[in-house]
C-alpha cells in the first residue's frame, strides 16, 4: 500500500461482502469503508477494477457473509432491561441494533410517583419489578436522559426509540377507572402527548385489552392520534382484540387512524385462536383497501405461533378496573372470583379477546415469586390435574400468590396465518420479546435469525432481500429515519454481518435463552458490538429521538 494521507484511511473496511442493503433491491458484492461511525463509501464488485479499493486501518475479509443494515426491533419490550443489563445479548446477537420500547400502552413515562409504582406492579410480568433501578425520571425526556445516560454514562447496549404509552397516560391523568374523560382531563393528556412528542418520542401506543387503555373509546383516541400526527408521530395499537373480533378490531383501528389523519403501526399483527383460522385474506383485503384509498399502515409480526403476555391480562376488564390493590380485592372476595371465572371459562373475557380460556393452552413461562417456580413450564390445565384442583383454582393462587407479575405462553396461533402476514409488502418484524421469567417465550432470543433462517433459507416464504428488507429499511422508513436502515454512504453504520447457509435462533420452548448462530460480526455506530460471535463491551447505544415537527 502506497503512503496516504491519515485522513483518507477510513476506520473500518468490510472486504468482499454479500450487501443486502435494505431496499429489496439484488444483492451486490462490494467493500464497504466506515468512519466516524458512518459508512464513508461503497465501492462495488463491478466497478473495482476501475477504482481504487478502499484503505482503512483495520480491514475484515467478510468472504461468504452477508452484510445488511442493523435489525429493527418495532415492537420490544426492553424498557428496564436496557438499564439494568449492559450485555443485552438477547437482542444483540440477534443482529438487533434499534428497538422500540413504550409498547401495548404501559410504560415508565410519563409518570407521577402514584402512577409509577402502579405501572410498575401492572407490567412486572413484562418487565419485573424494578426494584434494581433507580426511577429518576418523571417525564419522557428524562427517561430518554436516563437512557442516553446508561451505564455510568457510557450509553446502553442498542439505540432505542420510544412511543408515549396511552394507558399510563390515562392512569396519570384519570387513575384505573372505567369512564369517559372530563373536557379537561382530555385537554390534559394531549398536552402531555404533545410534550412527549416534543422531548424525542416516536409516536403513541395503546394497549387495548389492558387496563386502563382498554377503557377509551374511540372519541378520546381519534384527537390524541391528532396531536402524534401533528407532531409527524404514527400511532401504534393493540387493538381491542386478536380473537373473536380481531377483524372488527382491525377495521376499527384502520377507521380511526385515517380519522385522525394519523400513519398506523399496527403492533404484533396475528389472528389467533380457532376462529380466526386461515382468515388472514381477509385481514390483507382490508389492509389492500385501505391502502388503495391512501391510507398510511405499517405492521409488524414475529415468526411463531405461540403469543406471550401476563395471566392477569386475561382477566374481565371489569374485574380490573382501579388497578392492581382493587384486582386483589376482587380475587380474594369468592363471590366476585367465581364471576371471573365464569367470565373467563364460559362468557369469554374481553381480556382473552372474546374466547373462552382453554386451560390446555396457557402455559406459565415466568413467576416473580421463587416458591411458585414449579408452575413454570406446565399449562395451567396440567397443573391442576396433577394437583387435583380446578384449573381456575389454580390460575387464582398464581394471580394473589405472584402479585400479578405471572407470565404465560398462549398455544392459540395458526401458522398459515403468520406466513400470509409476513408476506404483506407493509409488514416489519417486531419481536414482542419478554425478556422476564425463567422460561421466556423464545422470540425474544431468536425472531430475527427465525425469520432468516426457517422463513428465508428452509421455507422460502421471502427471498432474502425481501426479508432484510422488512427488518431494516422498511421500519426504518416508519420511524422516519433519514440516516439508517439502509447500507448506503453518509448512512449511520449500523451494520450485521451473518451467513446465510448457517443463520438459526439457537431459542427452543424448551431452552428459550440460548443464543443464534451465523451471525459473527454486528457494529452499532461503526463500533463491534458483537466480534466474532462474542460479545464485546462497548455500549454505543442511545436514544433515537424525533425532532418537533
Amino acid at each position: 500500500m502506497d503512503p496516504v494521507d491519515p485522513g483518507d484511511v477510513a476506520d473500518l473496511v468490510i472486504r468482499d461482502a454479500d450487501v443486502v442493503d435494505g431496499t429489496g433491491g439484488p444483492s451486490y458484492r462490494a467493500d464497504v469503508a466506515v468512519a466516524g461511525g458512518r459508512i464513508v463509501s461503497i465501492v462495488k464488485e463491478a466497478a473495482a477494477a476501475g477504482c481504487q479499493r478502499p484503505r482503512a486501518w483495520r480491514e475484515l475479509d467478510a468472504e461468504g457473509l452477508v452484510l445488511s443494515p442493523g435489525f429493527i426491533d418495532m415492537h420490544a419490550h426492553s424498557d428496564l432491561a436496557l438499564l439494568r443489563d449492559p450485555d443485552h445479548s438477547a437482542k444483540l446477537a440477534q443482529g438487533v441494533t434499534l428497538e422500540v420500547i413504550g409498547q401495548d400502552g404501559l410504560s415508565y413515562a410519563p409518570v407521577d410517583d402514584r402512577t409509577l409504582e402502579e405501572v410498575r406492579r401492572a407490567i412486572a410480568g413484562w418487565n419485573g419489578y424494578g426494584d434494581d433501578i433507580d426511577f429518576t425520571w418523571r417525564s419522557v425526556g428524562e427517561y430518554l436522559d436516563r437512557l442516553d445516560h446508561g451505564f455510568d454514562g457510557r450509553g446502553i447496549a442498542v439505540n432505542a426509540a420510544y412511543l408515549i404509552p396511552q394507558g399510563t397516560l390515562r392512569a396519570l391523568v384519570m387513575g384505573w377507572e372505567d369512564r369517559e374523560p372530563t373536557g379537561e382531563e382530555l385537554q390534559r393528556m394531549c398536552r402531555l402527548v404533545a410534550e412527549g412528542m416534543e422531548q424525542g418520542a416516536v409516536g403513541m401506543s395503546s394497549g387495548l385489552t389492558y387496563t386502563p387503555g382498554m377503557y377509551a373509546k374511540d372519541a378520546e383516541l381519534t384527537q390524541l392520534c391528532r396531536v402524534v400526527a401533528r407532531h409527524g408521530g404514527y400511532y401504534c395499537p393493540h387493538h381491542r382484540s386478536y380473537g373473536a373480533g380481531a377483524i372488527e378490531a382491525y377495521r376499527e383501528m384502520v377507521a380511526l387512524a385515517r380519522e385522525a389523519g394519523c400513519p398506523l403501526h399496527l403492533a404484533h399483527a396475528t389472528l389467533n385462536f380457532g376462529p380466526n383460522k386461515g382468515r388472514a385474506p381477509q385481514l390483507l383485503v382490508l389492509l389492500d383497501e385501505a391502502l388503495a384509498a391512501g391510507a398510511d399502515i405499517t405492521l409488524d409480526t414475529y415468526p411463531y405461533t405461540p403469543g406471550c403476555t401476563t395471566l392477569a391480562a386475561l382477566l374481565p376488564s371489569w374485574a380490573s378496573e382501579g388497578g392492581p390493590e382493587r384486582i386483589r380485592r376482587r380475587l380474594t372476595d369468592e363471590a366476585t372470583a367465581e364471576r371471573i371465572r365464569h367470565d373467563l371459562e364460559v362468557t369469554g373475557s374481553d381480556g382473552c379477546h372474546g374466547v373462552p380460556v382453554e386451560w390446555e393452552t396457557i402455559e406459565i413461562s415466568g413467576v416473580t415469586e421463587p416458591e411458585l417456580a414449579e408452575y413454570v413450564g406446565h399449562t395451567v390445565a396440567a397443573s391442576a390435574a396433577r394437583r387435583g384442583e380446578s384449573p381456575w383454582t389454580v390460575a387464582r393462587r398464581l394471580l394473589l400468590g405472584d402479585r400479578l407479575g405471572t407470565t404465560i405462553l398462549q398455544h392459540v396461533g395458526h401458522e398459515e396465518n403468520v406466513r400470509a402476514i409476513m408476506r404483506h409488502r407493509v409488514h416489519t418484524g417486531g419481536s414482542d420479546g419478554i425478556l422476564q421469567g425463567s422460561k421466556p417465550h423464545p422470540r425474544a432470543y431468536g425472531t430475527f435469525p427465525q425469520y432468516l433462517g426457517r422463513y428465508v433459507r428452509e421455507l422460502g416464504v421471502l427471498s432474502l432481500e425481501e426479508c432484510v428488507a422488512h427488518l431494516t429499511g422498511r421500519p426504518a422508513a416508519r420511524l422516519r429515519l433519514p440516516d439508517r436502515g439502509l447500507v448506503r454512504e453518509g448512512y449511520r453504520a449500523d451494520l450485521v454481518l451473518f451467513d446465510p447457509r448457517t443463520v438459526a435462533p439457537g431459542a427452543t420452548f424448551d431452552a428459550p435463552r440460548t443464543l443464534p448462530k451465523g451471525i459473527p460480526h454486528v457494529l452499532i455506530d461503526g463500533r463491534f458490538v458483537i466480534e466474532d460471535g462474542r460479545r464485546t463491551d462497548v455500549l454505543a447505544g442511545r436514544t433515537v429521538r424525533r425532532a418537533a415537527a
